[in-house]
């Protein structure tokens, strides 16, 4: 699997000879003005909620690669009326595809599209195949529900949390999801793009986690990490 970072929570996944774009917020995000949405052709648009810094691009995106829509009932529900395709999940539930297996897990959070409408209620993602297993964590605090991941999933070989704190848990709380969830490799996301959630002490941050015997990755906008 390779991971491509693509500013706040928006991530690239390729594996099987797919690529899966999750949560896209790109052209609203001025860290990532170096990355062209028009480029990006993902085969699957993931969608953990339905707040705008993680739903800006899903349109123009899918209008022009074609791109699946996965996400709980309500945001496909949302997506499919304006005449996209995909896969409606919803909490606890699971599905194959031609990537993998992927479960709809708990997230603690709200959502709400930007004009009002009803998003349902936000989750994660587990993903996983031969080639690994990834947990996509979405916007949310640390919950007890992620304990279950292990029990009902294959070993999570890469965490994508949130850190940022203040909106979600912060990198000490995604520490402890670490732990729940038995990964050590994390990647860092929702964090620096706006003043609520900026990360000042990155390299203590890495420390910490380092302490505990766990990877965190906090690569620059655009930069891959195959695992």
């Amino acid at each position: 699997m390779k991971t491509t970072y693509l500013g706040h929570s928006c991530i690239l996944i390729e594996t099987k000879g797919k690529s899966l774009l999750f949560d896209p917020f790109i052209s609203g995000n001025p860290f990532a003005s170096n990355i062209d949405i028009n480029e990006l052709s993902p085969d699957y648009i993931l969608i953990s909620h339905a707040h705008q810094d993680h739903v800006l691009d899903v349109e123009s995106i899918a209008k022009e690669s074609g791109a699946k829509i996965i996400s709980n009932y309500e945001i496909f529900s949302h997506y499919n009326a304006k005449g996209f395709e995909g896969h409606p999940l919803n909490h606890g539930g699971k599905a194959e595809f031609d990537f993998g297996t992927l479960k709809y897990v708990n997230a603690v959070h709200s959502s709400v599209f930007p004009d009002g409408t009803y998003g349902g209620n936000p989750g994660g993602f587990v993903l996983w195949n031969d080639e690994g297993c990834v947990y996509f964590a979405g916007d949310t605090a640390l919950t007890m529900d992620m304990k279950l991941i292990p029990m009902l999933c294959p070993k999570v070989d890469l965490a994508i949390l949130p850190i940022g704190d203040n909106f979600t848990m912060g990198y000490e709380e995604a520490l402890l999801a670490a732990e729940f969830v038995n990964s050590d490799s994390i990647l860092g996301c929702h964090f620096d793009t706006f003043g609520p959630i900026e990360l000042k002490n990155k390299q203590e941050v890495i420390n910490l986690f380092e302490q505990k015997g766990k990877t965190l990755h906090l690569p620059a906008i655009g930069n891959k990490i195959e695992w």
